[in-house]
């Protein structure tokens, strides 16, 4: 069985950490690579880099920013934010990251995972669903979360698998930033059914929602953002109340 990860995420805009709420109202969270060095110091099993507003300005990540954070991190490390092409990965690999993250431009081609796949190995390629309950369905979301599709979330996921993307980072954007606890019901289905790890995303606001979401789903890791940030949950803390519950964290 694969142990449980912790994954703090870097939600970058302008070169500074932010953090908001259901996507939207973004805060100050500091400095990047100081918060990078600080969450693998406090026993972080990965970490995940968003350049959040990069698909929307039409422009590439910061990868001079990425490759200063690689530099000082050994745990592995996953970019997203702007990827469209090979080259794209390409430079951030060359930089540094273990990891890339797309999301709208998997939507928009969902070739691209396929060519990255094959170009780079499926275990590089994270594919990103931002997902909202609406009209009794679970949509996908594109563009930071401000452009709704059409496409089923479990559906999506299910095609995304198939063409070879190695990971799923899922987030409810119904959750983000609200503390209210992960959203086991999506989570769930879509853990179901794949068969690739899922990262659980959006929600988390103490130490339990992680026991739960473990416990409750077939998510392999669960990102957070703001509780690691504002060190509301330590992540050495956090692993400790996992592990006195029988759950198998790195």
């Amino acid at each position: 069985m694969l142990k449980k990860r912790i994954i703090p995420c870097l939600d970058i805009k302008d070169g500074t950490t932010v953090k908001g709420i259901n996507f939207e109202g973004l805060r100050n969270a500091g400095d990047p690579v100081e918060l990078a060095v600080k969450y693998e110091q406090a026993g972080a099993d990965e970490l995940v880099f968003l350049d959040i507003t990069a698909t929307i300005e039409n422009r590439k990540t910061f990868v001079s920013l990425v490759k200063n954070i690689a530099e000082k991190l050994s745990i592995p490390f996953t970019v997203g934010g702007g990827i469209s092409s090979v080259e794209d990965v390409r430079k951030l690999l060359e930089a540094g990251a273990d990891k890339i993250s797309i999301n709208s431009s998997a939507v928009k081609d969902p070739q691209l995972i396929y060519r990255l796949a094959k170009e780079f190995g499926s275990q590089c390629v994270v594919v990103a669903i931002d997902t909202r309950f609406s009209d009794e369905k679970d949509l996908v979301y594109i563009s930071g979360g401000r452009v709704a599709t059409s496409l089923n979330t479990v559906e999506w996921a299910k095609e995304t698998a198939s063409l070879g993307a190695g990971e799923i980072l899922l987030t409810s954007m119904d959750g983000d930033g609200t503390k209210a606890g992960f959203d086991l019901r999506i989570t769930r289905l879509v853990s179901e059914n794949v068969r690739i790890p899922v990262i659980a995303s959006g929600g988390a606001g103490k130490a339990e929602d992680f026991a739960e979401v473990f416990k409750e789903t077939k998510a392999t890791g669960a990102l957070a953002a703001s509780i690691f940030h504002f060190n509301e949950v330590p992540i050495s803390e956090l692993k400790k109340e996992l592990k006195s519950q029988k759950i198998a964290v790195r």
